[in-house]
C-alpha cells in the first residue's frame, strides 16, 4: 500500500472517531435567560453569575414576554407586573422576595441646593422621573400625592425616564438637579450622587415578586432553582447588605 493510501486511510479513521465522539457528547444546557427589574442590576448576578441577565424596566420586560421572549425567570419592582403576566398564564404564582425604599438623589456637588424634597416647590430646577408606567414612576407620583407635592412636576423641568438606571445615570452626570430613585441605586451610585431621605409615612409599599415563566421550551426546573437561591438565606443576606428590605420568609 503506498504511503498516500495510508495516510488517507488514516484520515478517514481520525474523521469517524471524531465524529463519533461529538455524536456521543451531550450538548452544552444554555444559559438561564432572567429577565429582571433594573434596580436588581447590581445585586442578583452575586446572587447567581451563571444566568444570562436581561435588566429593564419591569413593564417593558412583562411586555416583551407576553410577546414571546425567551426569559424562563421574571423578576419585577412592582406586583402588577408579575400578577398581568400569571393571569395571561405566562408565568407560575409570584412570590414577594424583597423590598425597597424611594429617596431623592442629587449631584453630588449638588448644584440645585436641595436640602430636602420640599425644595422642589420653588421649581426651576431640573428633575429626572420615571415614566408613568414604570414602578419607580408609578411609586414618585403616589408619594407626591401623599406628600401634596404633585406640582413639583409641573414647576420644574421634567425629564421622564423609562428605568431607574436611566434616572440615576442622569443625576450622576449633572444633567438633573435631582431624581426619584430607590434606596438601593442611591447606595451603589453613591461615589457619585448623594441620597435625601424621604418622609417615612409617605413611602408607598415598594414590593419586588419573582416567578417562573410559562412557555415553550422554558427552564422550568432551571427556573425553580434560581428563585430557590434568591431566596435562600445567602440570597437574602447579599440582598440585605444592597439596601433591600426582607419579608418575613
Amino acid at each position: 500500500m503506498t504511503n498516500v493510501k495510508r495516510l488517507a486511510r488514516r484520515g478517514r479513521r481520525a474523521l469517524a472517531i471524531a465524529l463519533a465522539v461529538g455524536l456521543a457528547a451531550p450538548a452544552a444546557a444554555s444559559a438561564l435567560n432572567v429577565y429582571a427589574a433594573a434596580s436588581l442590576r447590581e445585586v442578583l448576578p452575586q446572587v447567581d453569575s451563571r444566568p444570562t441577565y436581561n435588566f429593564g424596566a419591569s413593564n417593558t420586560l412583562q411586555l416583551q414576554i407576553e410577546r414571546g421572549a425567551p426569559a424562563d425567570v421574571f423578576v419585577s419592582a412592582a406586583p402588577q407586573e408579575a400578577q398581568a403576566l400569571l393571569r395571561g398564564g405566562r408565568c407560575e404564582r409570584p412570590v414577594t422576595f424583597a423590598t425597597n425604599k424611594l429617596v431623592l438623589i442629587v449631584p453630588k456637588s449638588n448644584p440645585g441646593a436641595i436640602r430636602s424634597v420640599y425644595t422642589l416647590r420653588k421649581g426651576g430646577l431640573r428633575l429626572a422621573v420615571g415614566n408613568r408606567g414604570v414602578p419607580i414612576g408609578s411609586y414618585t407620583r403616589a408619594l407626591l400625592r401623599r406628600l401634596g407635592l404633585s406640582s413639583v412636576l409641573t414647576r420644574n423641568t421634567v425629564s421622564l425616564e423609562s428605568s431607574v438606571a436611566g434616572i440615576v445615570s442622569k443625576v450622576a452626570l449633572g444633567s438633573a438637579d435631582a431624581g426619584f430613585a430607590y434606596v438601593t441605586d442611591g447606595k451603589v451610585a453613591g461615589d457619585r450622587v448623594r441620597a435625601i431621605r424621604l418622609p417615612r409615612d409617605a413611602q408607598p409599599p415598594v414590593r419586588y415578586q419573582v416567578c417562573a415563566v410559562r412557555r415553550s421550551g422554558a427552564d422550568s426546573r432551571g427556573a425553580a432553582s434560581f428563585i430557590a437561591r434568591v431566596r435562600s438565606d445567602r440570597g437574602r443576606g447579599l440582598l440585605r447588605a444592597a439596601g433591600f428590605g426582607l419579608p418575613p420568609k
